[in-house]
């Protein structure tokens, strides 16, 4: 018989609906059953596509006997961390707190007032019905003890990390300096081999190659760029991208981006998406639009619901095993491509032993193809030709496997960071595919997402209850942002002016100058957090930072400026100092540092001069566009004359001289 979880929208949550174990969602019923019956709460956290949380229910969850301990003893609840990450927030620093790693599935003990008293992440099942046994009996015999410890850990999570790294700085201390400080912590943290920062496990961590091509621009420091290129080579080298498919892992376990944990998640290729696209246009190499185009098509053959939303994620697994649809032995790539002497093999490093564990290769591409042309007495065409008929073949081969389960909920924020990486696609490429996309998604969004002037957090055939959390708005307002400034159509200003106003009003916290994570409106748990540090998704306080200063440029609205201003300069001294974890922050230093760009575009050939412009990088500007008029502030002033189509290139509403060709404003954009 299913247990609740059955009525659940969550992949994650139904995939638990017929374990032996009695589990409930988080809500007002499971937490009152916990005060009712004076049983300690298990709250387990994971999401669909997590590799181990997938071992941990085969080997405990589905077990009959460990289901039985677990129902006497415990309130059982099951939470999926992307639909909740309010929740998982809170547990995961309690975990960390307590000496322990965090990672997922998580699984933490919590009195019946939801306060957690222990926890970890993967048991393995002898180690997991012991701990049930002395978890219960503990809190039968030592209740007073555990109730304290509970009660100053409570306390601890009550304390924002603004507390420790929010300082009064004043507001005059963005200077260029300190954007070299950054950079040079950024590179003695470099792996000048492989790209990436030097350590494994290696996640891409998107934002902080974004602020480096920043620097480089603002620096014209070469070395920045050489290091952002590495990085992107070497990523898409390897097993970190699927070779055949398009798109990127999560990480990859080594220090090499070769042995990939496999699950891909939306929010890392729509960042890539970005990356690759702004790569592209300060170096116009034609292999970085590969990787765009094989991504975007990855995205719409597998990720992509029939009316536009994109789904969050593919499992690492299949048939249980992890990798097993991604990986190749000898003999299927020979069955695949029906050529014992196909240049495959050795093109994608694959040997018969196997490049990888249990006889089984990655597909990763040679590091230089001149020694095998040579060796091989064929040209770059020819091998051109030879590797595409076999990747198609290859490709059509792995179709034919079990594939890996997809989490198919759709989820505001991410599904908004995707409409920002394929607005960059299109302002790089001009290719109206990309907008079209991008449009379609808005579009879902505020069909499936957006109820009652309130934005939700996530649609399964139906929008969840949750409300979205600051990430989901701060996303969409920038999507929405980014939207009018490619199609310079105000109805996407007028949701971002609109959506940021809300924010405000029910995220803000005046005594701080932050925002809350959740709204004013929103389930009161123990703790109410601030995210501030920037990981592999940037910290929904930089984004909503980041908007309310470009935003403020846009919309001439000072008072927003001031608070992005104020929110970057608190920070400061921490950005300079942990440029890589707070990286986003460091974009935003960098824009208020450098200054911005206000291109105003007037006349009937607007998005002819608008795609001609953005096709170059100038990530210090921001671009309003009218055929004829607007009652935006900015246009005041600066109007059509006759039929011509004029450009403004201005700084702080102060405009230098209007001209008509293109290559003069591009001169007039350069940073100062």
């Amino acid at each position: 018989m299913p247990n609740k979880l059955i009525h659940s929208t969550s992949p994650y949550l139904l995939q638990h609906a017929h374990n032996p174990v009695n589990w409930q969602e988080w809500g007002s019923e499971s937490l009152e059953e916990a005060k009712n019956l004076d049983k300690p709460i298990l709250v387990s956290i994971g999401y669909s596509s997590c590799h181990w949380c997938h071992v941990m229910e085969r080997e405990s969850f589905e077990n009959h006997d460990v289901g039985k301990v677990m129902n006497e003893s415990f309130v059982c609840i099951k939470v999926d961390r992307e639909e909740r990450p309010d929740i998982d927030h809170i547990y995961m620093e309690a975990v960390q707190a307590m000496g322990m790693n965090g990672g997922w599935p998580l699984n933490v003990f919590l009195t019946p007032n939801q306060k957690p008293f222990y926890g970890g992440t993967y048991f393995p099942p002898q180690n997991w019905v012991r701990l049930l046994a002395q978890i219960a009996k503990t809190f039968e015999v030592k209740r007073d003890e555990i109730n304290q410890s509970a009660d100053d850990l409570a306390n601890h999570l009550q304390r924002s990390d603004l507390d420790r790294f929010a300082k009064d700085e004043s507001l005059g201390n963005f200077e260029k300096d300190k954007l070299d400080q950054q950079f040079d912590i950024l590179k003695s943290k470099f792996d000048n081999k492989w790209g990436g920062i030097e350590k494994a496990p290696k996640f891409v961590m998107p934002s902080v190659w974004l602020w480096l091509l920043r620097y480089h621009v603002a620096s014209k420091n070469k070395t920045a760029l050489d290091m952002l290129l590495l990085t992107l080579k070497q990523m898409t080298h390897a097993g970190l991208y699927d070779q055949l498919g398009g798109g990127f892992s999560r990480y990859s376990v080594d220090g090499e981006w070769f042995a990939p944990h496999f699950e891909k998640m939306l929010y890392d290729n729509a960042q890539l998406l970005s990356l690759y696209a702004e790569a592209y246009s300060i170096t116009k190499d034609s292999s970085l639009k590969s990787v765009v185009d094989e991504t975007v098509g990855w995205l719409q053959r597998e990720m992509t619901h029939k009316d536009g939303g994109f789904y969050s994620a593919l499992d690492a697994d299949s048939e249980g095993i992890e990798g097993k649809f991604y990986a190749w032995t000898y003999d299927e790539m020979v069955d695949a491509t029906g050529d014992i002497h196909s240049v495959m093999p050795e093109y994608f490093q694959i040997t018969k032993e196997g490049n990888w564990e249990h006889g089984l290769n990655i597909l990763c591409r040679m590091e230089s193809t001149t020694s095998f042309m040579k060796d091989h007495n064929i040209n770059q065409n020819d091998l051109d030709i030879l590797v595409g008929e076999g990747k198609k073949k290859m490709f059509a081969f792995r179709e034919k496997k079990v594939r890996p389960t997809l989490d198919d909920k759709i989820l505001t924020g991410w599904n908004a960071m995707t409409v920002q990486g394929l607005v960059d696609c299109y302002k790089a490429f001009a290719d109206p595919i990309f907008l079209e996309i991008a449009v379609k998604n808005i579009s879902f969004i505020e069909s499936n997402l957006i109820i009652s002037n309130k934005v939700h957090r996530a649609f399964k055939n139906k929008h969840s209850t949750t409300e979205g959390f600051l990430e989901d708005y701060a996303f969409l307002i920038q999507a929405y942002s980014s939207l009018y400034q490619v199609t310079f159509e105000e109805k996407f200003l007028n949701e971002a002016e609109r959506w940021t106003n809300y924010v405000l009003k029910n995220f803000y916290d005046s005594k701080d100058g932050f925002f809350h994570f959740s709204s004013v409106n929103a389930e009161q748990l123990i703790a109410k957090k601030k995210e501030v540090f920037d990981n592999v998704i940037p910290s929904s306080n930089s984004v909503m930072a980041r908007n309310l200063f470009r935003l403020g440029t846009l919309l001439d609205n000072n008072e927003w400026k001031r608070k992005a201003i104020e929110m970057t300069s608190k920070l400061s001294g921490i950005i300079t100092t942990e440029p890589v974890y707070m990286s986003n922050w460091a974009i935003l230093f960098s824009e208020i540092t450098m200054g911005i760009n206000e291109v105003v575009i007037v006349g009937s050939k607007l998005n002819k001069i608008r795609s001609m412009v953005q096709e170059n990088y100038f990530p210090f500007a921001l671009f309003l566009g009218t055929k004829s008029k607007s009652d935006l502030p900015l246009f005041l002033g600066r109007e059509a004359r006759g039929d011509k189509t004029l450009i403004y290139v201005c700084r702080n509403k102060v405009c230098q001289l209007p001209v008509e060709n293109v290559n003069e404003a591009l001169q007039q954009m350069q940073p100062v």
